[in-house]
């Protein structure tokens, strides 16, 4: 509890550090000397005596001064040491206990968010990019600019609110009259920047919100090659909703595995589908253990080994809490859907996406058994996994397991934004 005591094991710390650093290089006239007051301020210190406490600290002091080799830019020197150590902590928290994570798509809402926008026209270039037919790519167009239309930026603390929120906005209009030429995006590092339009042949820049993701603004933003533009019409007009930073928890499947429901984080590679990047993350709702029978009822509920999973089954109470009165939507918990279901409501109408071809109908059953192909074909544990956002969810019921080794983590604590998903997951 003594202020003199505290302070002298700092200056005891201090200069026996110093000394075992430079003991290699300093001749043993300098070493003894010093190491004699270092003695002396240790006893002194067990002595406990405040008067020869101070007199050895100081002789200490001075004596150190004086045999000591002086470090050259020693305010630098013990900076970079701060943060190295800082680093190496930081790195070893990543490594081994909790990692930050971003969700990088919407396929678990709502229980987590990806980058969500209003209006978002990247459904449109998805229709057109697959060549689905004109009236089916015109009305979500026509949506999306409706939505444009209603969408009114909030000022004041309103503004500052939804900030926290995660809410960005972006608007352009255009300078002049003429059609829109986009430039590439401008990055720093991993960071999306900026994007340049010309209309009219003057050009403008848009700055891309914080944590906006990796979609093109100009896509997302509804900018299409040909379009003519008036002065003073609305180019880019968007809301953007940061995607849900979280922590992953990377201890606690050391010392078990993971449980039916939990939401695991994992590696992609080694999944097989022509889809599938093989270099990704993605986080989803573990359902099926290793080994286990899988099926999808046409009711929207799982059926492992038989045996019907409801909102009575742990972690699958949001999940299950839908009305069965009423179809599945997209980013709302709606159950599970087979690709029956898909198509009996609508959700398949575009015959080039296919939700679950795994799983066509309620009488299909999937076991869920992964062969290691560079192990002579061994049987390896596996796990599949299911996203909340059953209607738009690329998931095992497209592409089967993964190994069990892919996994990383579980979903901890969402930190950011401040919204009603902030705080421990406990989905």
């Amino acid at each position: 509890m003594s202020k003199t005591v505290r302070e002298a094991l700092t200056v005891h710390k201090h200069y026996r550090r110093l000394l075992a650093a430079q003991r290699d290089v300093l001749s043993p006239q300098a070493i003894g000397p010093v190491q004699a007051k270092l003695d002396e301020l240790h006893a002194a210190i067990e002595e406990g005596h405040t008067g020869r406490i101070n007199i050895k600290a100081d002789e200490l002091q001075v004596t150190a001064e004086k045999w000591l080799k002086p470090y050259p830019n020693a305010a630098w020197r013990e900076n970079v040491e701060v943060l190295l150590v800082a680093l190496a902590v930081a790195m070893g928290i990543r490594t081994f206990f909790l990692q930050p994570f971003k969700i990088p798509t919407g396929s678990m809402q709502p229980t987590l968010f990806g980058v969500t926008s209003t209006p978002d026209f990247g459904s449109v270039y998805l229709l057109e990019n697959l060549r689905a037919d004109e009236a089916t790519v015109k009305k979500a167009y026509e949506q999306q600019m409706q939505a444009q239309k209603d969408l009114v930026f909030p000022t004041g603390w309103e503004r500052v609110k939804e900030w926290f929120q995660g809410f960005s906005y972006v608007h352009v209009v255009a300078p002049a009259d003429g059609t829109a030429e986009v430039g590439p995006m401008q990055k720093l590092l991993i960071f999306n920047l900026r994007q340049n339009i010309t209309i009219g042949g003057v050009q403008q820049t848009m700055w891309f919100p914080p944590d906006y993701g990796e979609s093109d603004l100009a896509h997302r933003g509804g900018i299409f090659e040909g379009r003519v533009y008036h002065k003073g019409d609305d180019v880019v007009k968007l809301r953007v909703q940061a995607g849900d930073h979280l922590f992953v928890d990377r201890l606690t499947f050391n010392f078990r595995k993971p449980e039916r429901g939990e939401i695991a984080v994992f590696e992609t590679k080694g999944i097989q589908n022509p889809r599938m990047a093989q270099d990704q993350f993605y986080i989803k709702r573990l359902v099926a253990l290793p080994g286990e029978r899988v099926q999808i009822g046409n009711d929207r509920h799982l059926r492992i080994n038989g045996v019907r999973l409801d909102a009575s089954t742990p972690h699958f109470d949001n999940v299950y809490s839908f009305d069965p009165n009423k179809p599945p939507r997209e980013s709302q918990f709606s159950g599970h859907v087979n690709d029956y279901v898909a198509d009996m409501d609508g959700l398949n109408t575009r015959p080039y996406i296919q939700l679950a071809p795994l799983f066509p109908d309620e009488n299909t059953v999937y076991t869920n058994v992964l062969f290691d192909v560079a192990n002579d074909g061994q049987p390896i544990d596996s796990y599949m996994v299911m996203g909340d956002n059953t209607c738009n969810s690329f998931d095992s019921r497209a592409w089967g397991p993964f190994p069990a080794r892919n996994v990383i983590g579980k979903s901890f604590f969402v930190y950011w934004p401040l919204t009603s998903r902030f705080g421990w997951s406990t989905h």
